[in-house]
């Protein structure tokens, strides 16, 4: 259902279970799925696709040029996967020359205010709180939490199911499974609760923890410590994420709570 008052592109592909509130403004090159509602005053630029059950609150602005000083004009574009929601004033810009797209999973949630800089990839079931600030080429992994406030500097990786302490200054990875917190951002244990309402058993919990006191409490530098993990920790798919995890870190992780203070 599209509403008269809303401005939308002859070019535009909207599906028609779609609900387009009015005053919203849909631009040229935009792509919009089956039962996806934008609410009124959202304004969608060119190469946007949205998926499927999608939902976008008033006031947020979806792919608009990267605030990079290096773009030229490429042509690029925001993907946006299904069943996400987008609340009021989020920004999601799209990408530039270095991955030409910026993308956000399916089922994630970005609070009031959140912004996904150029280039930035989200998985599927992350949440942002209210005012995260995500800058360019930012990796989010799957089911991470960010708290409120959190601010990310450019080329960070963030981990599977990591959580990040409201107001964190986020300059370095966080490794998978794991909470972030204090001044400077430090390893503050495994993301134990956000495991469990994942489904994953206190065995392997405890399992994640056993490598996380290796890497963080043994006192061993990262480089021994990941060698002690291969050759003297259990196989499982948990030791892998991880190890893949740190060893691709260009960054590198955030410290321990001690080395870090």
């Amino acid at each position: 259902m599209k509403r008269p008052s809303a401005n939308i592109h002859s070019n535009a592909k909207i599906a028609d279970s779609a609900i387009i509130e009015p005053f919203a403004s849909i631009h040229e090159n935009v792509i919009i799925g089956e039962r996806t509602h934008i609410h009124s005053n959202v304004v969608i630029m060119d190469g946007a696709v949205i998926g499927n059950d999608v939902t976008i609150f008033p006031g947020a602005v979806i792919s608009a040029m990267p605030q990079d000083l290096k773009y030229k004009g490429e042509k690029t574009g925001v993907e946006i996967g299904d069943g996400t929601i987008i609340r009021e004033f989020v920004t999601v810009n799209r990408g530039t020359a270095a991955k030409m797209k910026t993308i956000v999973g399916k089922k994630c949630l970005l609070m009031a205010y959140s912004h996904v800089a150029h280039d930035c990839i989200l998985g599927n079931n992350i949440i942002l709180a209210n005012t995260v600030q995500l800058a360019g080429e930012v990796e989010v992994d799957d089911f991470a939490i960010l708290g409120g406030g959190t601010l990310v500097h450019q080329f960070t990786r963030i981990g599977t199911h990591a959580m990040t302490q409201g107001g964190l200054l986020l300059g370095k990875d966080i490794p998978p499974f794991v909470k972030a917190a204090r001044e400077p951002a430090s390893f503050a244990g495994v993301n134990s609760i956000g495991l469990r309402r994942s489904g994953y058993s206190n065995e392997k919990i405890n399992h994640i923890q056993d490598i996380y006191r290796l890497i963080f409490s043994s006192g061993l530098n990262y480089k021994d410590a990941v060698i002690k993990l291969e050759n003297d920790i259990e196989e499982s798919e948990e030791k892998q994420i991880i190890l893949t995890f740190i060893k691709a870190s260009n960054r590198g992780i955030i410290p321990s709570y001690n080395s870090g203070k």
